[in-house]
């Protein structure tokens, strides 16, 4: 794809993303999806492989039928009250019209289907678009309309891909599908607190964006698609494996790296609003996550390959490790102790 093209597609991404989460009005936020979605398909597509059309016509498919379902959910408020603003969405319907949308862009249990294989069938810095990018415009909609939406509907898919995402990440050999999963757990965790503390969902969301970008782009510099494959690399860049090991750890919300902050302010805050048998099922729930992050650290970090001379050898011979992945892993790990300043801020 030639670099004018890439341009146009960054524009257009740009563009959307800043339409949808600076509207009010319903037809311009369906507008920054669409156009959200249209750049991203070639992006997508672009290696020509069946598996990459495949995936681009999925993503297109699900896409598609949410932005129709946000345009006709802003349609049947403004019918039964006059309101075009998505903040005062007070019919019941429109809500629940929007909540079903909005759970298809983020890709929320029972409508999480399209996204691993859209995933599998992209490549790592396209998966990494799909993940965070791709996701802040439907975020976005969620606090912007989450005093309209039902808790109980939110809580229960919360839940559902809590248990989902880390259950079935658990038999994966493939990254890319494994960190869909892990993105379908962390959205759990963001479904569930919106109702109660919409901002609270956003940190999550930054801090989420942030661990996922470092784990993608540390996977992209060392061209590891599979467990198999991760299993060799130590041997090309043992340093990036160490902190990789780390921040799949932080990811997972261990104590004291940076993933631990938001399900720690999650758990209290759910416990304040007296719903604490939910913020027990979801905790426990992520422990399902952890297991497959360890898997994936275990397979980075501590599997050795055969001890020959050429192949221990290897990393003499690599390029230095990009700035963006540096300061992305040191952000990952060590944002905990500046948690007030954070809490400050947001």
């Amino acid at each position: 794809m030639n670099p004018q093209a890439k341009l146009i597609f960054a524009l257009s991404l740009t563009l959307g993303t800043t339409l949808t989460i600076s509207s009010n009005h319903g037809i311009m936020a369906w507008t920054g999806l669409e156009i959200n979605t249209l750049a991203i398909l070639p992006l997508i597509s672009k290696s020509h492989h069946p598996r990459a059309i495949e995936a681009a016509t999925k993503y297109f498919l699900v896409q598609a039928a949410a932005s129709a379902l946000v345009l006709f959910s802003s349609m049947t408020n403004a019918w039964h009250t006059g309101q075009w603003d998505i903040t005062q969405l007070s019919h019941p319907t429109s809500c629940l019209i929007l909540t079903v949308a909005l759970a298809m862009k983020l890709g929320l249990v029972p409508f999480h289907f399209w996204f691993p294989e859209v995933l599998q069938g992209s490549s790592l810095i396209v998966g990494l678009l799909l993940s965070t990018l791709m996701k802040f415009p439907p975020i976005t909609l969620l606090y912007l309309t989450s005093p309209s939406l039902k808790p109980s509907i939110l809580m229960t898919m919360a839940i559902l891909s809590t248990a989902l995402g880390g259950w079935m990440g658990l038999n994966q050999t493939q990254t890319r599908k494994i960190l869909a999963f892990s993105s379908i757990s962390h959205l759990g965790w963001m479904a569930i607190i919106i109702a109660y503390s919409p901002k609270l969902a956003l940190l999550n969301f930054y801090l989420y964006t942030l661990m996922t970008a470092a784990v993608f782009l540390s996977l992209n510099s060392i061209k590891a698609l599979k467990l198999s494959t991760l299993m060799t690399t130590w041997t090309k860049t043992p340093s990036l494996n160490a902190i990789l090991l780390l921040t799949l750890l932080s990811l997972a919300g261990l104590p004291p790296l940076t993933g631990f902050l938001p399900k720690w302010l999650i758990i209290q805050e759910l416990t304040k609003q007296e719903v604490a048998l939910a913020a027990t099922i979801i905790a426990l729930l992520s422990l399902l996550g952890l297991f497959f992050y360890l898997r994936l650290a275990y397979c980075a970090t501590i599997t050795l390959p055969p001890h020959t001379t050429n192949h221990m050898k290897q990393w003499y011979n690599t390029k230095p490790t990009n700035t963006m992945v540096a300061v992305l892993t040191t952000m990952s790990l060590m944002l905990l102790p500046i948690s007030p300043i954070i809490l400050a801020v947001v």
